[in-house]
């Protein structure tokens, strides 16, 4: 059971494929999270499997962070309950590259005017943290490898500007009351899933991202795999991208929220990652030899706003919140077939 002093989080898009992992870590780590969801890219059934596997009721709601009544209520209503929200968990947002290319408004309205919303509701019920769900994509075109958080700032695609955007109001923010304490982390490339096959990666309609794609052709859903881009400067001539376990992922966020009530106040960018480049055919080899099934692919031109490589320099997370990714590439793949053979169609299994 959890301790009456457990502090109280707020998490936004705590239903989608990240949320639900952090979750499980938070409550491990003692945290209460109130879960605010508009199910538009996220399962409830996810949900109901992080409180089979942690034996703890989620307070749910579903709303959409862009309505400032349903925040305000939800602040207020914890309040009234006498466990009044200590920080903001920040999931919630549109995350697709390439489909923030072809509706740019979409991901301007979303990610950046949804989280002004979400931020003005936190001043009106003096919430004063919140660890955001940043990107490796604020970076761009890399001037150097590995990206370090010194990195210019120099998104190529709508997607990256929108969490460039929200960083930046998070550090005015912070620069406007010493008290506030925001924490970006700027994920690279999260894959894999929860080492007990109840949680994973669960698309709707066609994936957006790499790995879940993969693993639908392993189990028959998908024909073959469309690998865009064949003549980068890389090692094979397909992307390289520094991929981690969604697990350690999770982790990462409750070193952040650690860190953030140790420190007096102030913004922080930090990369998640773990400094590995893996390229696209590598990551479908390895994928290939754990599950043993074969992945037929082709290959397609480069898509709009890709980049040839990108990897981590996880040493300011070593050096700040004290965490480092542990879990290998073969982890991530078998936790990733694990989930997908189980749960061949989702939650919806």
């Amino acid at each position: 059971m959890q301790r009456a002093s457990s502090p109280t989080l707020l998490v936004t898009g705590g239903a989608g494929y990240i949320g639900p992992h952090t979750l499980i870590e938070l409550i491990q780590a003692g945290y209460r999270p109130i879960v605010l969801d508009d199910f538009s890219n996220g399962s409830v059934h996810a949900l109901r499997r992080v409180e089979a596997l942690t034996g703890h009721a989620l307070d749910v709601i579903e709303g959409d962070i862009r309505n400032a009544a349903t925040l305000d209520a939800v602040f207020r209503q914890a309040a009234a309950r006498g466990a009044s929200v200590q920080g903001v968990v920040h999931f919630a947002g549109l995350k697709a590259v390439g489909e923030s290319v072809a509706a740019p408004l979409d991901y301007y309205q979303t990610n950046v005017a949804g989280t002004l919303t979400l931020l003005q509701a936190m001043d009106r019920a003096r919430v004063r943290t919140i660890v955001f769900s940043s990107s490796a994509t604020v970076y761009g075109i890399p001037r150097e490898q590995p990206y370090t958080e010194r990195h210019p700032i120099a998104p190529v695609n709508p997607y990256g500007q929108t969490k460039a955007m929200v960083e930046q109001v998070l550090r005015d923010w912070c620069a406007a009351f010493p008290e506030r304490r925001a924490i970006c982390l700027r994920y690279f490339n999260p894959i894999g899933a929860h080492p007990s096959g109840m949680l994973g990666e669960a698309p709707q309609g066609i994936p957006n991202n790499l790995f879940p794609f993969i693993t639908q052709v392993a189990v028959g859903k998908r024909s073959h795999l469309n690998i865009f881009g064949n003549d980068y400067p890389t090692v094979d001539g397909t992307g390289v991208r520094d991929y981690i376990h969604v697990v350690d992922l999770a982790i990462g966020h409750v070193k952040a929220l650690e860190h953030a009530q140790e420190t007096m106040g102030g913004f922080t960018a930090i990369n998640l990652g773990t400094g590995r480049g893996t390229s696209v055919l590598e990551l479908v080899r390895t994928f290939s030899t754990v599950s043993g099934r074969k992945i037929p692919y082709e290959f397609q031109p480069r898509r709009p706003g890709d980049i040839a490589e990108c990897w981590a320099d996880p040493s300011a997370a070593q050096a700040l919140l004290g965490w480092q990714a542990t879990r290998t590439l073969e982890d991530m793949c078998a936790d990733g077939w694990r989930w997908q053979s189980q749960n061949p169609d989702g939650y919806a299994s």
